[in-house]
C-alpha cells in the first residue's frame, strides 16, 4: 500500500498548523534552567561560588516592579539584598568523617555579590565561605533551589580539592536535580564511577527533555520503514532493511555529536549559543521537510551526521560553566555521552517495532509519516524564528 499525492501538499501542512494547538510549549526545550555551584577545599578551608541566572531569580524573587517585562538596573538593585539570603537558604553543606555517625552543619557566610554575562544571559555571582567544617573527610551537599516551581531545573556542581600532596586540584562533578537533591562527596578518595553514572543519568534525561533533539531523531526515523519508488512511498517488505537504516542513522548521529561535544567541552571550538540553537531548530525542520519533498533520498545517515555536528554543540551547553581538569572532563563526557546514547536507544526501541507493524497502513503512511512530518516542520520553523530574533510567535 502506498500513499503520495503531489497535487495536494496542503493537507499535511494543515495538520502541522493544528499541532500548534495541541503540542506543549517546547520553544525553549533545549536550554533548561541551570545554575553552577562550585566548592573549593584548600588547606582544610572551604569557599564557594554560585552562578544563578537572573531570569530564574526574577521568577522566584521578582525584580520587575512596574511589570513591563524588562528588569532595569534600578529595579535589580532594589531587590539585590534578597538574592544571596534566598539562594543560600536553599543550600546546605555538612562535613563529617568516615568513622563518625554524625555530621556537622556548616554556616554559609556570604562574602560578595557580582554579576556576569554568560552565553545565555546575565547571572548573579554569589561568593561565600563555608564555616564550621574544617578538615572534612566527607561533604554532604543539599540543594533545593527552584525545585518547587521548576522540576526541570538543574545545578551543575564542581568540587575542587587542593592539598600539599598535589599540584593540581582533584576535581569531582555532579548534577543536582529533584531526584538527587542530597549527595555525598569523599574528599580524599573520590569515586570515578559515581561521576560517570551521575552524568549518564543526566544524559538520558537531557535527550528526553530536549524536544528538538527528539523530533530531529524521529523525523529521520519515520521513513526508515518505508521505501520510495516512482515518487511514491511503500512499506518495506522485511524488518532487516529498516533495522540497518536505523542503525546507520543513529550511528552517524552519535559519531557526529560526540566529535563536536568533545571539541566544545575542551573549548577548542566555541560558537554563539543563539546561532547553535537556531541551527538545531532549522535542522529539525529540514529533516522533516525531507519526508514531505525528498531532497536527501537514501542519504539519511549523511543528514544525521551533518546536522549531528551542530547538535553536539547544543549538548555541550548542558555542561557549560564547569571548569574541569582533563581527567574529570573525560569522565564527564563519557558518562554524559553514554546517557545520551541510552536515551536515543530507548526511543528507537519504542519506535521501530511499532512503526514496522503499521508501515503499510493509512494511519502510518498518511497520518503519522506525512502529517507528523508536517507538524514537525511547522513547530521547528517557529523555533528557528524565535531563537534567531528572540521573539515569541507561538500562542502558548
Amino acid at each position: 500500500m502506498a500513499w503520495n499525492d503531489p497535487r495536494r501538499p496542503v493537507a499535511p501542512l494543515v495538520l502541522g498548523l493544528l499541532c500548534l494547538l495541541l503540542c506543549p510549549d517546547t520553544s525553549l526545550a533545549h536550554k533548561t534552567s541551570d545554575s553552577y555551584l562550585g566548592l573549593t577545599v584548600e588547606n582544610g578551608k572551604i569557599t564557594g561560588r554560585w552562578d544563578i541566572a537572573l531570569r530564574d531569580l526574577q521568577e522566584a524573587i521578582g525584580f520587575d516592579d512596574n511589570g513591563d517585562g524588562t528588569v532595569t538596573w534600578t529595579e535589580l538593585k532594589a531587590r539585590e539584598h534578597r538574592i544571596a539570603p534566598y539562594a543560600l537558604s536553599n543550600l546546605t553543606v555538612r562535613g563529617g568523617t568516615t568513622t563518625a555517625p554524625f555530621t556537622t552543619t556548616a554556616a554559609l557566610k556570604h562574602k560578595s555579590l557580582d554579576y556576569e554575562a554568560h552565553e545565555d544571559g546575565a547571572y548573579a555571582i554569589i561568593r561565600f565561605d563555608v564555616d564550621g567544617v574544617d578538615q572534612p573527610e566527607q561533604l554532604f551537599v543539599g540543594y533545593e533551589l527552584f525545585f518547587k516551581h521548576d522540576p526541570l531545573h538543574r545545578c551543575l556542581f564542581r568540587l575542587a580539592v587542593t592539598d600539599s600532596n598535589s599540584d593540581e586540584p582533584r576535581i569531582q562533578t555532579a548534577i543536582f536535580s529533584p531526584f538527587s537533591p542530597l549527595q555525598k562527596f569523599a574528599i580524599r578518595e573520590p569515586s570515578r564511577w559515581r561521576q560517570i553514572i551521575n552524568f549518564s543519568r543526566e544524559g538520558v534525561w537531557h535527550i528526553w527533555i530536549g524536544f528538538d533533539h527528539v523530533l530531529f531523531l524521529i523525523a529521520l526515523l519515520l521513513p526508515a520503514v518505508l521505501r520510495r519508488e516512482d515518487g511514491q512511498w511503500y512499506g518495506v517488505r522485511e524488518f532487516r532493511p529498516a533495522f540497518w537504516a536505523v542503525l546507520k542513522i543513529v550511528t552517524a548521529f552519535t559519531a557526529a555529536h560526540s566529535i563536536t561535544l568533545a571539541l566544545a567541552a575542551l573549548e577548542i571550538v566555541r560558537l554563539d549559543s543563539r546561532w547553535v540553537e537556531a541551527t538545531i531548530a532549522l535542522s529539525v525542520a529540514l529533516a522533516a521537510l525531507n519526508n514531505l519533498r525528498p531532497f536527501f533520498e537514501k542519504r539519511g545517515w549523511l543528514v544525521a551526521f551533518g546536522f549531528g555536528l551542530v547538535h553536539g554543540f547544543g549538548f555541550a551547553s548542558a555542561l557549560g560553566g564547569l571548569e574541569l581538569g582533563r581527567g574529570s572532563l573525560l569522565r564527564t563526557l563519557a558518562g554524559f555521552n553514554l546517557g545520551v546514547e541510552l536515551g536515543q536507544l530507548a526511543i528507537v526501541l519504542l519506535f521501530l517495532p511499532l512503526a514496522f507493524a503499521l508501515r503499510s497502513t493509512w494511519f502510518y503512511q498518511r497520518l503519522t509519516f506525512q502529517g507528523g512530518s508536517a507538524c514537525v516542520v511547522v513547530v521547528a520553523i517557529a523555533w528557528t524564528v524565535e531563537r534567531l530574533f528572540d521573539v515569541k510567535l507561538l500562542p502558548f
